[in-house]
């Protein structure tokens, strides 16, 4: 899957993640992301990491067939198609263009039951599942569901500009312990309050492979600069 998700771009497992998440924020609406998009696919062109951007789902179809970066949802529902008004399948989301989706963001929780059916309803369609969580014993609880990678981020920090990493260090790093004896494939990202290149490269030097950020690139006066810093942060802590 990794090779069909990373087209023209290095393993997964030998280069950064980055997961820009552009929620529904007004900037990142419409022709905002595809802007926004756009920029992303510049960086990864030019540093070589792997990035994604999680968009609408209006927005899906205009920023999948536009740009040659991997594009998420960012939620589904736990629903086969069928009689559910209103609500978001994984076979719509992929046939709009998209590689997978979020799954359990704090802005967006589900029940456990309903979080295993949509880690199995992606996997079956060949789809990426990032699950969120919030503490590391929630972090081993999901990752025993296997999904493909796993983001931390307290929902206290989300958004403050305080990211997880400098502020409850020993959340990340007691994630990446307690995960890592239940499923040493899980790709593992850090997120809450990411917002410079310094935190970026905090998170991987404590162990995670990559971030998942949102208001930080998506309300940046440069958002190319600040993601290229980023970036370059995430491959040199990864050499390190």
């Amino acid at each position: 899957m990794w090779s069909r998700i990373f087209s023209r771009v290095q393993p997964l497992k030998s280069r950064p993640v980055i997961v820009l998440n552009f929620k529904t924020y007004r900037e990142a609406t419409g022709e905002g992301a595809l802007s926004l998009a756009r920029i992303a696919e510049r960086v990864r062109q030019d540093q070589g990491v792997n990035i994604m951007v999680s968009v609408q789902h209006t927005d899906i179809y205009r920023v999948a067939s536009s740009v040659n970066i991997p594009v998420l949802a960012q939620h589904i529902d736990a629903r086969d198609p069928g009689s559910w008004t209103g609500h978001v399948t994984a076979e719509a989301v992929k046939s709009s263009g998209a590689v997978g989706s979020l799954v359990n963001h704090s802005e967006r929780r589900l029940t456990l039951a309903d979080i295993g059916a949509c880690i199995a309803k992606l996997k079956s369609l060949g789809l990426l599942s990032i699950l969120c969580t919030d503490t590391p014993e929630t972090s081993a609880a999901g990752a025993a569901l296997t999904p493909d990678m796993l983001a931390v981020e307290p929902p206290e920090l989300i958004g403050t500009g305080i990211p997880v990493s400098k502020a409850k260090p020993e959340v990340v790093t007691e994630t990446v312990k307690l995960v890592r004896r239940i499923n040493s494939d899980l790709i593992l990202l850090c997120g809450a309050g990411i917002s410079t290149a310094d935190d970026v490269a905090r998170a991987i030097e404590l162990g995670t492979e990559g971030v998942l950020l949102a208001s930080a690139y998506v309300k940046a006066k440069d958002p190319y600069a600040l993601l290229t810093s980023m970036a370059k942060a995430a491959n040199d802590a990864l050499r390190r």
